[in-house]
Parts: structure tokens; C-alpha cells; sequence
């Protein structure tokens, strides 16, 4: 089974390095959840709640915004030049590493 390592900083400033694995097609939202961090994911990973917000704090290349996922974040709480919804960032060997940072609840 092919993994990477994914770094969640929860909201109390607290790092967690997480193993997620490739070959499963998740996502980070439901790779956080696996491991209980607080991240809601009420909409199940539709682009439709921003319960998985995150901010990206590395470097890590990631595909271009959907219209879905900027339409959501538009309407978002506590949004950033590096907001992503958790549910749009896919599990694969190109984001090993990355580092994200997860947004305050409302």
C-alpha cells in the first residue's frame, strides 16, 4: 500500500502527521476525520458547507480551485489567500508533505 504523510495543525496550534494511504481515493477531510481531528465534513465531501476548511501552509503544488470550491469558500467564515475545503484536496503521491492548517469553527 502506497502512503504519505499529510501535517494537520489542529486549532490549538498542536502538529499532527498523519499516514494517509494513496490507493483509496480520500480526501483530507476524510483522512483528518479517520484519524478524529475536529473537522465537521457536514456536506460528506460536496463543496457544499466549508466545515473542512483549511489553510495551506506549505509550499505543496495543489490542483486549480473548482467554481464549486470558490463558490463555497465565497460564502465561508474566516477566509484566507490560502483557504482550501479539505473535501477538494486529494490523497496522492504530489502532496506528500503538505502541511495544512485547519480554520477556526464558527
Amino acid at each position: 500500500m502506497n502512503e504519505i504523510t499529510v501535517t494537520i495543525i489542529d486549532r490549538e496550534g498542536e502538529k499532527h502527521d498523519l499516514i494517509a494511504p494513496t490507493d483509496m481515493s480520500m480526501n483530507i477531510m476524510e483522512v483528518c476525520r479517520s484519524y478524529e481531528l475536529p473537522v465537521k465534513g457536514e456536506c460528506g465531501g460536496m463543496a457544499m458547507c466549508a466545515t473542512c476548511q483549511c489553510y495551506l501552509e506549505s509550499d505543496t503544488e495543489l490542483p486549480e480551485q473548482s467554481d464549486d470550491e470558490l463558490d463555497m469558500l465565497d460564502q465561508a467564515f474566516f477566509v484566507e489567500d490560502n483557504s482550501r475545503l479539505g473535501c477538494q484536496i486529494q490523497v496522492s503521491d504530489e502532496i506528500d508533505g503538505i502541511v495544512l492548517r485547519l480554520a477556526p469553527e464558527e
